[in-house]
């Protein structure tokens, strides 16, 4: 299996309950979409300890599942219209348990 957590920081105009809600369904909604994909959440609610606005945590059957998602029309859909026009920046980790 393959893990892919991304941590997203907001542009701070768009630090909001509505972005961050569009962000969480729009990811959440790609479960049963994407094949490979086994797991998907979202976490928007942090401590104050917290650095980042926006976590994604998702699961795959393998590397090339997690290469498929990154191209899948469904996926780029998400991506482009709920994700990248509110994100000042992305950091990503990819690892195999």
């Amino acid at each position: 299996m393959v893990k892919h957590i991304i941590l997203w920081k907001l542009k701070e105009e768009y630090n909001t309950d509505e972005v961050k809600n569009g962000i969480k369904e729009g990811l959440e909604g790609l479960m049963g979409n994407i094949p490979g994909l086994l797991e998907i959440s979202v976490q928007t609610e942090k401590l104050e300890s917290s650095t980042a606005d926006v976590m994604l945590y998702s699961v795959f059957e393998d590397e090339a599942a997690l290469r498929g998602y990154a191209v899948h029309p469904s996926h780029v859909e998400v991506a482009n219209s709920k994700v990248r026009p509110f994100t000042e920046s992305r950091y990503c980790m990819d690892f195999s348990e």
